[in-house]
Order: C-alpha cells, then structure tokens, then sequence
C-alpha cells in the first residue's frame, strides 16, 4: 500500500500545491517566501490523503 500511497501523492500532492499556490496568488500573497511556504503546506498535506486515498482504494 506504501507503493500506491506514493504513487498517489506525486497528483495529489502536486494538486494540493498548485491549488493552494493559485489561491494564495488571488489573495495577494506574491512574495516567494510565502508562495514557497503555501505550496509546502499542499505537499506535506498531501501525505495523509494520498494514504486515506490508497486505504480507501486497498478496501474495495
């Protein structure tokens, strides 16, 4: 399931990332610090849906 897990996190977290980039750019957030921090925070998020993801997928 790690695998899987892995596999999924390189979209989801890719996803999260730049959805959280392009919200912080609407909200006039364009420093690269804080565009770099925000698209960290989509990464790091990324690792516990990606795992509910492959569980969820893993259960079927």
């Amino acid at each position: 399931m790690l695998r899987l897990a892995s596999i999924l996190h390189l979209f989801i977290g890719s996803t999260l990332a730049g959805v959280g980039v392009i919200a912080a750019l609407v909200t006039g957030v364009n420093t690269g610090m804080g565009l770099f921090l925000v698209a960290l925070a989509g990464f790091v998020i990324g690792f516990p849906v990606s795992w509910k993801v492959a569980q969820a997928l893993y259960a079927r």
